[in-house]
C-alpha cells in the first residue's frame, strides 16, 4: 500500500528519530512511504485554545497538500494531531464543500498503530526488545480515536519485550498542551502520579503514541534521576535487540 506520512511539528523538529522509525516500520509493513516537504502544522495548538480563523487557514493548507497525493492513506505517529484532522470538518460549519474536502482527508488519514492493526491487520513486525515495558494511553489517542488493544497486541508482539500494564494506563499525563505552560504547577501534581506508577512498575521503558506525552513524562523522569527510558511506539517496533 502507497502511503503518505504525516510527520507532525514536534517530531519534525525534536524527535525526528519517530519520523524515521515510523517510515522503517511501515516499510517491513509492506508500505511505499510517501513524504511532502510542503506540509506544516495542522493547527491544534490553535484549534485547542480558540483560534479557528487560524486554524482554519493551516487545515485548509493541509487538505490541499494531501488532495495532490495519490496514496490510498495518511499516516501519522502521533494519536493528538490524527484526531485533530478528523476534527477539520467542525472548522466549516457553513462551507459544504470543505466541509466534505476535510471528511474526505479524515477518512484517509490514520495513527500510526492503529493503521498497522487495524487496515494493515500487522500485529508483528518483527522487533525485539530486552525488558520490562508498559504502554501510556495518551489522552487524544484514547478517548478521541478510542485507540486501546492496538499498541497492546503490537507491544505484546515483540520478541522479548514482557508487557507490563501501568496501574492508571488511561490517565492524563498532565501535558495538554498549553495547559502544562499555562498551570505547571497542576501539571506537574497531574503529571507525577503517572510517575510513581511507572517506578513501581519497574520497567525498562514506558512507551507511547505521542511524543508531547513522551516529553512530559521523559523530562520529570530525567529530572528525577530515573534510569526509565521513555520511547515512541513506532521506535520500539523499530528495535531491533
Amino acid at each position: 500500500m502507497r502511503v503518505s506520512l504525516f510527520v507532525t511539528c514536534l517530531i519534525d523538529q525534536l524527535w525526528p528519530s519517530i519520523g524515521t522509525s515510523t517510515v522503517e516500520v511501515l516499510r517491513r509493513a509492506g508500505c511505499e512511504v510517501v513524504f511532502d516537504e510542503r506540509q506544516t502544522c495542522c493547527g491544534q495548538p490553535a484549534f485547542n485554545t480558540g483560534y479557528r480563523s487560524e486554524a482554519q487557514r493551516l487545515a485548509k493548507r493541509f487538505i490541499e497538500i494531501f488532495e495532490e497525493t495519490d496514496s490510498e492513506a495518511i499516516v501519522s505517529p502521533s494519536g493528538s494531531c490524527t484526531a485533530m484532522v478528523h476534527h477539520f470538518q467542525e472548522l466549516f460549519p457553513d462551507d459544504e464543500n470543505w466541509r466534505n474536502r476535510a471528511r474526505a482527508i479524515a477518512e484517509r488519514t490514520f495513527e500510526f498503530g492503529s493503521f498497522l492493526v487495524k487496515v494493515l491487520n500487522v500485529d508483528n513486525v518483527g522487533a525485539s526488545f530486552r525488558g520490562r515495558v508498559t504502554w501510556h494511553d495518551a489522552c487524544h489517542g484514547l478517548r478521541d480515536l478510542q485507540i486501546h488493544s492496538e499498541p497492546r497486541r503490537l507491544i505484546q508482539n515483540v520478541k522479548g519485550a514482557e508487557f507490563v500494564e501501568l496501574a492508571n494506563a488511561d490517565a492524563c499525563c498532565g501535558f495538554g498542551g498549553t495547559f502544562s505552560v499555562k498551570y505547571p504547577e497542576i501539571s506537574v501534581a497531574i503529571l507525577d502520579h503517572k510517575i510513581a506508577a511507572i517506578e513501581q512498575a519497574e520497567v525498562r521503558a514506558v512507551v507511547s503514541g505521542d511524543a508531547s506525552c513522551l516529553m512530559q513524562i521523559g523530562g520529570r523522569l530525567s529530572r528525577l534521576g530515573s534510569k526509565v527510558q521513555v520511547l515512541h511506539l513506532a521506535e520500539l517496533l523499530a528495535s531491533n535487540e
